[in-house]
């Protein structure tokens, strides 16, 4: 079975790019350029991992990913937190992620930590 990837980030491009890269690995990308109902979003894709943007329309990263990691049948769902911000370990740890990646990224790198969290 493919392994599902939700995508999060209200930049059209980044969503372009790695689903591309991501798809080429044989994984199923779902992406949203917003959080706006974000759990039952996550509910209705039951993703493997999720990528969720710091800066991203409605609600932001950091209360998506709290909003996710608060519901228990979505908590033990993975989120790689990414952002431009220069300090996105802190707002992965803040918001309650399980990795970060910073923006701008090597698409060695994306492939990198998708498959690390994926194969664990």
């Amino acid at each position: 079975m493919d392994k599902k990837i939700l995508i999060c980030d209200d930049d059209e491009d980044i969503l372009s790019i790695c689903t591309y890269i991501l798809e080429e690995n044989g994984w199923n990308v779902h992406t949203r350029n917003h959080c706006k109902n974000i759990v039952e979003t996550v509910e209705e894709i039951m993703p493997d991992i999720i990528l969720m943007d710091n800066w991203i329309p409605d609600m932001g990263g950091i209360k998506a990913t709290q909003a996710i990691k608060s519901t228990p049948s979505l908590s033990k769902i993975p989120i790689i937190y990414f952002s431009a911000n220069n300090d996105v370990k802190a707002l992965a740890r803040v918001a309650g992620a399980d990795n970060f990646l910073a923006k701008p990224f090597d698409i060695e790198e994306l492939e990198k930590i998708v498959a690390s969290v994926l194969n664990k």
